[in-house]
């Protein structure tokens, strides 16, 4: 099992009281696999995701990534966490502005000791980023922006990869097309997939699903 939650539970400090966001939340992923996390607005779905990548602390309960549980784990070991296995797709891009295109694909993989220019050389073509590999973030559109985060996400190769609505800035043919991509990854390198989406017709093309309603998976 790559990822495994377990009886999770997550509120914050309101000027109104405690609102309690994640009420004992269960599930697991598989190596390999790919899963579909609905839900709506507010529900907590990018409240999960956040916590699974590390980024926030849970209240109660386990996530462990490759038998590790990162819950109580210090900032560093969170950082080497997502730098070496987990990889991040979330719908601010986070590009780094100094960097054009092709470094900004290269950036994680490079971080991670992984970087294969034979597997950029296939994103880059796959993603439609051919002819902009010289350009700066502040020169592209939104849709190729987050083109170039999941290519730069993928590129690393992780292990598990947290998607949150990747294809949102897209339109629909390209998202397709970019969510085969992702899919035809995960299963080829045996990562796995974790995707928050609010399409239905997406949701259909993963592995599984679980559907979040007011913080409880039903």
């Amino acid at each position: 099992m790559l990822l495994a939650v377990s009886n999770v539970t997550k509120s914050y400090a309101t000027g109104e009281g405690k609102l309690q966001v994640l009420k004992g939340v269960s599930f697991s992923l598989e190596a390999g696999g790919s899963l579909a996390l609905t839900g709506e607005s507010g529900s907590g779905k990018s409240t999960l995701l956040h916590l699974v990548a590390g980024l926030d602390s849970p209240d109660a309960g386990e996530i462990v990534i490759e038998g590790k549980n990162i819950v109580g784990l210090g900032d560093a070991q969170l950082a080497a966490l997502r730098r070496q296995s987990v990889g991040l797709v979330f719908q601010q891009y986070n590009l780094i502005p100094s960097l054009d295109v092709a470094a900004n694909l290269a950036f994680h993989s490079r971080l991670a000791g992984r970087d294969d220019a034979d597997l950029r050389a296939m994103l880059t073509e796959r993603l439609g980023l051919t002819g902009l590999l010289d350009r700066y973030p502040e020169q592209l559109s939104g849709g190729q922006q987050q083109r170039v985060a999941i290519g730069r996400t993928l590129a690393a190769r992780p292990k598990l990869i947290l998607a949150d609505e990747p294809t949102g800035n897209l339109d629909e043919a390209t998202g397709d097309s970019v969510l085969g991509l992702m899919l035809q990854l995960v299963a080829k390198t045996g990562a796995a997939l974790l995707m928050v989406t609010h399409s239905e017709r997406l949701a259909a093309r993963l592995g599984s699903r679980i559907h979040l309603r007011a913080g409880q998976l039903v």
